[in-house]
């Protein structure tokens, strides 16, 4: 298959990294970190777009796009240091939501079998269930924890009747045995979902939910603490998903089912940002950008610096594990 560059748009890569084509392993298997899209949104359970959240995601910035990006926080260029490469969308085909997650997490192990980190843009967090399945395929089975960022726990049984959607891919990743119920962390649950049963089985599966009612009495540093003991309790690495409806949706109002009262875009990225430079990432994935509810493309342009902290993180950890310790002096974060 020829590299699609944007299923439903031009040609574009994110922020101008190279164009690579996914069936030529010589071109990208160098790289780091890789970006794959996931253009599906057929697992939506109420306002569909996200679809078109890999390209607003992509193309969302007012910098050239000249595939650099010097962090002043960290003293790296992710783009750069990692040498990311951009593999283009999956053909994720309308209306066939099974061919489409198998379709995607061919693409995600194969990238990860050959130790580049996948990075994808969703894309509804149905999703997340071949993504965290293709990383598990490499990593090793139950050897990946999960810190999933989202307002909704999406452990459903089943939506409108269907085992796939995105208010279910955490119960089928845990009862596959992909990841384990004792290390997924859940960070910025709120509202009015999931019902009593539901909870029930999360709690037997040994899953921590950090409600955003603890976050706000603890603090967010405290809660990170915790789930970065817990992820890197008897697993090798950790894959972040992360909804951008974990964020108010006064700050994230382009996606599907936004729930009032959540975390600011400046806790999310610099949480997102410390879990890249404290653990091991096998895979990063944003999902439930939704341009058509977008305003002024305040969630696209959320969505492209939440990549970019994750690659930042990655690429900082990285440099340190190397010997590098030159840290940048005004960013408290790097003294945790």
């Amino acid at each position: 298959m020829t590299r699609i560059g944007n299923l439903y748009g031009p040609d574009a890569t994110f922020l101008g990294v190279p164009a690579v084509d996914p069936d030529d392993e010589a071109q990208w298997s160098k790289a780091v970190a890789a970006i794959i899209g996931a253009p599906f949104d057929g697992g939506t359970s109420h306002r569909p777009g996200c679809r078109f959240g890999p390209q607003a995601i992509r193309t969302t910035d007012y910098l050239p796009h000249d595939g650099r990006r010097p962090s002043l926080a960290l003293g790296v260029d992710p783009l750069v240091d990692l040498g990311v490469v951009d593999l283009g969308d999956v053909a994720m085909p309308s209306g066939d939501t099974v061919r489409s997650l198998q379709l995607l997490e061919e693409r995600v192990a194969m990238v990860a079998n050959a130790g580049v980190i996948p990075i994808i843009l969703g894309g509804d967090h149905t999703i997340a269930l071949p993504d965290v399945t293709g990383v598990a395929r490499h990593v090793g089975w139950g050897r990946v924890s999960v810190i999933h960022f989202d307002a909704h726990a999406d452990t459903g049984q089943t939506q409108m009747g269907s085992l796939y959607g995105h208010g279910t891919p955490m119960r089928r990743l845990i009862e596959s045995g992909a990841c384990r119920g004792d290390r997924f962390l859940q960070i910025g649950l709120r509202g009015y979902w999931p019902e009593p049963e539901t909870l029930d089985w999360m709690a037997e599966q040994g899953m921590r939910s950090f409600e955003m009612g603890e976050i706000v009495a603890r603090g967010l540093d405290d809660v990170l603490d915790e789930a970065l003991d817990l992820a890197m309790t008897d697993c090798d690495a950790v894959f972040m998903s992360i909804d951008v409806d974990v964020v108010d949706p006064g700050s994230a109002p382009g996606t599907g089912t936004p729930e009032p009262g959540g975390l600011t875009s400046r806790q999310l990225l610099d949480a997102v940002r410390r879990i890249a430079m404290s653990v091991p990432i096998a895979g990063v994935d944003v999902v439930e950008v939704a341009p058509p509810y977008d305003h002024a493309e305040i969630t696209a342009y959320l969505g492209n610096r939440i990549v970019l902290e994750a690659l930042g993180g990655i690429a900082w950890r990285r440099r340190e594990e190397n010997g590098d310790t030159n840290r940048h002096p005004s960013d408290p974060l790097l003294d945790r």
